[in-house]
């Protein structure tokens, strides 16, 4: 008798998205019960290298590139409910790599402009935003240090990932009453270790002001670092 093929079907990663809502996000705080349901429907497999795509839903940065990582869901869903993120705003995600914070913010903002330097993740999150039907999202290639100002002004700014400062020139393309939001990097003693700490800034009166969100540990986003300073 000849051997038959069968097709294999693709793995379903329902109960991976629902353990990853019910296990690393909601116990953590965030209550946006939209975000919520956004997370949980959206493919997160999709937007890692397909070897990688055993472990998309785990509590931690995954790298996609060199240098470049999609925020544990946990942070990204903390961050974008600090944002709070309305129906009518216009969003600027900086660094979205592959396109998952692109496509979350989309479904919860009118309008998102995504700013990606790297032209292969470019290609990969217009390719990967167009998969889930996307269509309120354009990707921009500018360095990522200075947004999109053609664009401009913006309800809210999304960084992915950490950094050591916030540019100027991101900060000069919030609308009034704005917020932008971002892990900054804390350095000790002698430049020794560091800690990470989310950061609400807002925009009232034309004058910058941030608080303090919550203790976070995410990778460094190239081109966000301070120039190194020299002891003698």
């Amino acid at each position: 008798m000849a051997p038959t093929s069968q097709k294999l079907s693709a793995p379903d990663f329902t109960a991976a998205r629902f353990h990853m809502v019910e296990c690393q996000i909601r116990p953590n705080k965030v209550r946006n019960e939209k975000l919520l349901d956004i997370i949980g429907a959206l493919p997160r497999e999709i937007f890692v290298p397909p070897a990688m795509a055993g472990i998309a839903y785990i509590d931690e940065d995954l790298q996609v590139a060199p240098g470049r990582y999609l925020l544990e869901p946990m942070i990204l869903a903390r961050l974008l409910e600090a944002a709070d993120i309305k129906p009518t705003d216009r969003v600027l995600d900086i660094a979205p790599a592959t396109g998952y914070s692109t496509a979350v913010i989309a479904s919860l903002a009118r309008e998102v402009v995504a700013v990606e330097n790297d032209p292969s993740l470019k290609m990969l999150a217009v390719s990967n935003l167009g998969s889930v039907q996307i269509i309120n999202a354009d990707v921009q290639s500018t360095p990522l240090t200075e947004g999109c100002k053609a664009k401009a002004p913006y309800d809210v700014i999304f960084i992915n990932g950490g950094v050591e400062f916030v540019p100027d020139a991101l900060t000069a393309q919030l609308a009034e009453g704005g917020k932008l939001v971002a892990v900054l990097w804390q350095y000790g003693p002698a430049h020794a270790a560091h800690t990470g700490e989310a950061r609400l800034y807002e925009k009232i009166r034309g004058q910058i002001s941030h608080r303090p969100l919550f203790d976070a540990n995410v990778k460094l986003l190239p081109g966000f670092s301070l120039p190194k300073k020299f002891a003698f």
